[in-house]
């Protein structure tokens, strides 16, 4: 089964051309994913010129491979977002969740976009032997926060097994890629421009600020935003307080009418997460020209380049949906995503720590990227154009919440052991050992390489050296990338980079 996104089979990409030509604007927007293409459409929508680049193509990355939750019960659950961020920390994170998923619909409604937006309700539910207090706990911290929220025994999916849960009305969920070309679509019609295929390698702020290209153009601008997933722009400011963990997804056939649609999420560390998705005629699954229910179950975190068992965890989460629904089907899709977890659970979006005050970032999305990247879009759309906002403490990337000070440690000294790499043996002794469509990292004497065998049979042989901050990469099967264990860089089976904060590709290797 190809590991593939139920978003990314059922919608084509949109084409744009490369920057072939310096250009001026008034802003430059680097990165189109959700994040990115709010933020350039809704700084149109203020009479700014902007334009947007993407290394690839816009919403191939981290967006197309959400499930695409529309929630405001934060991943890291409310009582965790009181201890760290206040009573009014945690007012604010629910009250710009919220203006997320509403700014989402009326933008859907004034573009007339056909993505599938729909209003459902949300049950977060005790994993097996929970105890009912991490429940009663969250209640009063998400009702402190101004949620409408309530216990229920059991939610009202009759085929979906959750028990004791609390019901979150008012979510959200759509299609991610038919809303994105839709954005973008609506932004060219403000007179955005789009540019694909346009990796941008340098950034300077100030007066003369400008974004420069792998292909040598430049783009003089007013402001610039790095909404990547990974800011490419520095080294340690922002990276020593996040790190990348790797998500795991299934799609299922269900009966459609079986469940009707909601958002589910469990207690469990880590915790899974499960939606419905409507697939119609005209996007069959598997072939199929029947309209029919996807289940959408995801889970089995681990931090990045740090497992080697995807098949495994895409196992546990297929018994791990049978035993909560039975009537699901037979498994059609499968991907994985890359999650970037902040210290305190929140993402960091505004001026970039030690940088010019025109020079902009959106990250650590924490698993809310949908409506993370929505708040980015509100919230630096009114930094750039001289808004205030009253969530702009709360996000600022420079913030340091003394409580995160335990997680902040932790991370760090296990990026700091990663460096042990250098030392060990390769993961295989012979590229015999190595089957088509697939890597492993090798030792050369002192040297570590990284060797992906295409499907043809060909060998190709790059660095196995990070060229972030020199951690040794590591083979994804999931996803078919080298992972940076480190701080979440990623590149292509033949070394080219696709996830900052890397900014070059891996170093060639001849043998």
């Amino acid at each position: 089964m190809p590991n593939e996104s139920l978003w990314m089979a059922t919608t084509p990409p949109d084409r744009f051309s490369e920057l072939r030509a310096n250009t001026r604007a008034d802003v430059c927007v680097v990165g189109a994913g959700i994040a990115g293409v709010t933020t350039a459409y809704l700084l149109a929508r203020e009479g700014r010129s902007v334009v947007l680049l993407d290394a690839g193509e816009p919403g191939r990355g981290q967006t197309g491979v959400t499930t695409a939750h529309l929630s405001c019960e934060i991943d890291d659950r409310y009582t965790e977002i009181q201890r760290l961020h206040g009573r009014e920390g945690a007012r604010l994170a629910h009250h710009s969740h919220h203006a997320a998923i509403d700014r989402i619909e009326s933008i859907v409604q004034l573009e007339d976009i056909r993505c599938d937006f729909e209003r459902v309700s949300g049950y977060l539910f005790l994993a097996l032997e929970g105890p009912l207090k991490d429940l009663d706990e969250e209640l009063d911290a998400a009702r402190a926060a101004g949620a409408a929220v309530s216990r229920l025994d059991r939610s009202p999916a009759e085929h979906f097994r959750t028990g004791p849960c609390l019901h979150f009305p008012d979510q959200g969920q759509f299609h991610p890629l038919k809303y994105l070309n839709g954005v973008l679509s609506a932004f060219q019609r403000l007179g955005g421009r789009v540019f694909s295929g346009t990796r941008a390698t340098n950034v300077s702020g100030g007066p003369k600020a400008a974004v420069e290209t792998a292909a040598g153009h430049r783009v003089e601008v007013e402001a610039i935003v790095i909404g990547t997933n990974v800011p490419f722009i520095d080294r340690f400011a922002i990276h020593t307080k996040q790190a990348p963990y790797h998500t795991y997804v299934i799609g299922a056939r269900i009966r459609p009418g079986t469940i009707h649609p909601a958002l589910f999420w469990d207690t469990a560390d880590p915790y899974h997460y499960v939606r419905l998705q409507r697939v119609s005629g005209g996007e069959p699954a598997n072939g199929d020209d029947a309209a029919t229910d996807i289940l959408i179950v995801g889970g089995e975190d681990h931090k990045a380049g740090q497992a080697d068992d995807a098949d495994d965890r895409f196992a546990r989460l297929d018994r791990w949906m049978r035993e909560h629904c039975p009537a699901a089907g037979a498994v059609e899709f499968r991907w994985s995503g890359q999650v970037m977890e902040s210290q305190d659970g929140l993402a960091y979006i505004g001026r970039n720590p030690l940088d010019a005050p025109n020079v902009y970032v959106a990250t650590g999305d924490s698993g809310m990227g949908m409506t993370h990247g929505t708040v980015a879009g509100i919230l630096l759309t009114d930094l750039i154009v001289g808004r205030s906002n009253p969530w702009t403490d709360l996000y600022a990337p420079s913030r340091i919440r003394v409580g995160a000070a335990a997680d902040f440690i932790k991370e760090n000294l296990n990026v700091a052991a990663q460096y042990t790499s250098w030392i060990t043996a390769g993961e295989v002794a012979s590229v015999d050992e190595i089957p088509p469509g697939t890597g492993a990292v090798m030792r050369d004497g002192l040297l570590k390489i990284a060797v992906y065998r295409d499907t043809a049979g060909t060998l190709h042989r790059r660095s196995a050296v990070c060229t972030h901050l020199g951690c040794i990469v590591s083979w994804n099967p999931a996803a078919s990338t080298w992972d940076c264990p480190c701080h979440g860089s990623r590149f292509d089976p033949y070394g080219t980079v696709v996830n900052g904060p890397a900014r070059e590709d891996l170093a060639p290797h001849s043998s």
